[in-house]
């Protein structure tokens, strides 16, 4: 059984904790780009679903599409599983895994 829109809105509302501009300006750096499967166009996927993430993030709760829940319930399994695998012992600052994590709007320094 899937989760309800309310469920999935609340999780997406408190595991993407960095703002939409926070976000943009993430996905502008080199780290953000460096990280994450890539896609045929050379995009990775956590990347792309950023720049969606920061739209859902502007959009009133009203005027939110199925497809928009959707993502946000990849988003939240997305974030749930990395956080799962932990990050690494030292310098997680500059890990891989937490750039991969902010492509997804979570910063685990701010956790």
């Amino acid at each position: 059984m899937s989760k309800s829109d309310e469920e999935a809105y609340q999780e997406f509302g408190d595991l993407v904790n960095m703002a939409p501009k926070e976000i943009e300006e993430w996905l502008e750096t080199e780290e953000s780009k460096s990280v994450g499967q890539k896609s045929d166009g050379g995009e990775s996927t956590g990347h792309k679903s950023g720049k969606r993430i920061v739209e859902i993030k502007r959009t009133k709760k009203d005027d939110l599409t199925s497809d928009d829940y959707d993502h946000m319930r990849k988003v939240v399994g997305y974030i749930k599983r990395h956080k799962a695998q932990g990050g690494p012992d030292e310098d997680m600052e500059h890990s891989d895994w937490r750039y991969s994590l902010m492509n997804w709007g979570h910063d685990p320094k701010k956790a």
